[in-house]
């Protein structure tokens, strides 16, 4: 199992504070074959995110395959203020997972 990058980013944007989350992972759908061994690459893909925001739930997304590898997943939360405290979890379809928390920085 991969160690899988997490960044985040935090600005003010339209009176709500943007939160950008980048997760480094394969995104396989399945349906592609390796060029060398000709045998499907099995999907591996993010399948649920949760975005916490002083520990109270304000977004669950269930992700599938249609994201590209790498995805960078974007948040508007009116209610945040600097120095909250973010934290964005995901799991994926083969059992791994990871979390990222930080504080709301925009300044």
């Amino acid at each position: 199992m991969a160690e899988r990058k997490m960044k985040m980013r935090t600005r003010m944007q339209e009176g709500a504070v943007e939160v950008q989350v980048l997760i480094t992972h394969p995104m396989e759908t399945g349906l592609r074959t390796d060029k060398n061994t000709k045998q499907k690459i099995p999907p591996h893909f993010i399948q649920k995110v949760t975005l916490e925001l002083n520990n109270k739930v304000v977004a669950v997304m269930d992700v599938g395959t249609g994201i590209s590898e790498d995805p960078l997943l974007g948040f508007r939360i009116k209610n945040a203020k600097q120095g909250d405290k973010l934290k964005v979890f995901w799991s994926d379809n083969q059992g791994e997972s990871g979390a990222l928390e930080e504080a709301v920085d925009i300044s």
